[in-house]
């Protein structure tokens, strides 16, 4: 079905099942972030509980009744059930803001999209045509009337931001808590030093505010295979890209913004910490480059990762490994050993394979018994350029989110 803009609709036209239902949005064309939020509004329309103000960084209502989901197609999805709503939520009001330059009037289109069971049985759409120099849009509202719901495709412009649209509805919370300060401050810092990485930077800052790390402070480590086998990987400078790739989770993690680094074969090599400022050419500079590191020789898991629990030994902070290797993994049971053991510190280690094969204890990392927490993930890559910058970084980041939660249960970290 097609909404068209100031249409009202009972919601029992739109979905059959009101108990359980989809609202998806999205809009295209605007080189910014949006962000995309549900307002629970009370009689007097006015956001009278601030629990009830569904976002990024407070996905699900007390009730349950509205959840931020991870969408299959949109760019925001959220899940809604009407009945488990409280009675003094009287309207809910779907709305996008932008916290950029850009205004509503420049993005090419955008909807507002009803699903049951995943399946789209409605749509209302709008183009920037509809509006002028706003910053947000009130996109659409599911209010109370007559005993039922009703559905109203509203499209009106707002000026002002999402704060703005906050203090609209009455809500008192601080501004900077609504602001995507980690994608703000990092974006300038990076800008500032390294302006090649600004937009590896903006896609690191969605996948860190998708899994709520947008606030996480954190130490971020690299172990680097150097084995034989890796000698081409280093060769065409795919270690490099991995450099750069992640120096932007260290800038945002770790307030010295600095990736620390190890390279290992038979032996361990602590490298310099890896830095905005150093990083363009780190694999051939570092320890006077790569072919100078005396590497090249069987991989030794064990040792490498005995260093970094050293290192990492008295800090208070979480810290996030990202350990790469290209495989030829034999030493199970000493890894095992070690990272059963590890998981009482404040340790989360994402293995990624690259360009090999036999990871051994590494492709059983999820079935590892005797550890108190889950400590350890693992995926597998036939190229690191055959995955785009933001499938990386969601893969990377989406085991950390739930460690973090389980460490702090188990009082790991604080």
């Amino acid at each position: 079905m097609e909404i068209r803009r100031g249409q009202r609709l009972a919601m029992g036209d739109l979905c059959q099942n009101t108990d359980s239902f989809q609202v998806g949005l999205s809009i295209s064309g605007l080189g910014s972030e949006i962000d995309f939020a549900c307002f629970g509004l009370n009689a007097q329309q006015k956001l009278s509980d601030e629990r009830y103000m569904t976002f990024y960084n407070q996905t699900e209502s007390p009730c349950g009744g509205l959840k931020l989901v991870k969408p299959d197609q949109d760019s925001a999805r959220f899940l809604c059930q009407l009945t488990a709503l409280p009675a003094n939520i009287d309207r809910l009001v779907f709305t996008a803001a932008l916290n950029s330059s850009e205004t509503m009037w420049q993005l090419q289109g955008g909807y507002l999209r009803f699903l049951v069971a995943n399946q789209e049985v409605a749509r209302f759409s709008f183009s920037g045509a509809d509006f002028l120099d706003e910053k947000a849009l009130m996109v659409g509202e599911i209010y109370r009337k007559d005993n039922g719901w009703r559905f109203s495709a509203t499209g009106q412009g707002f000026n002002g931001g999402l704060a703005a649209l906050v203090k609209h509805f009455g809500g008192d919370v601080a501004e900077d808590s609504l602001q995507p300060v980690g994608k703000l401050s990092l974006e300038k810092k990076i800008a500032a030093v390294a302006p090649k990485l600004v937009d590896l930077a903006k896609k690191a800052t969605l996948s860190l505010e998708k899994h709520r790390l947008s606030s996480t402070v954190a130490r971020v480590g690299l172990v680097l295979d150097a084995s034989g086998s890796m000698y081409a990987q280093y060769d065409k400078g795919k270690v490099q890209q991995v450099i750069e790739r992640l120096l932007p989770l260290a800038v945002h993690f770790d307030d010295d913004g600095e990736l620390d680094v190890w390279a290992f074969s038979s032996k361990t090599l602590a490298l310099p910490a890896a830095t905005l400022q150093n990083y363009a050419d780190y694999i051939a500079s570092a320890e006077y480059g790569w072919r100078n590191w005396g590497m090249m020789s069987i991989n030794n898991e064990p040792a490498v990762i005995e260093q970094v629990i050293q290192h990492y030994s008295n800090t208070n902070l979480p810290v996030l490994i990202i350990f790469i290797s290209d495989g030829g993994v034999s030493q199970n049971a000493a890894i095992k050993k070690l990272l059963v053991e590890a998981a009482a510190l404040p340790i989360f280690w994402q293995f990624v394979g690259i360009g090999g094969r036999n990871y051994g204890v590494l492709e059983k990392l999820d079935t590892l018994a005797g550890r108190v927490v889950d400590n350890c993930g693992f995926f597998s890559l036939d190229d690191i350029n055959s995955i785009s910058e933001q499938a990386l970084y969601e893969r990377l980041l989406n085991e950390f989110p739930l460690w973090l939660e389980a460490a702090k249960l188990k009082s790991i970290i604080r």
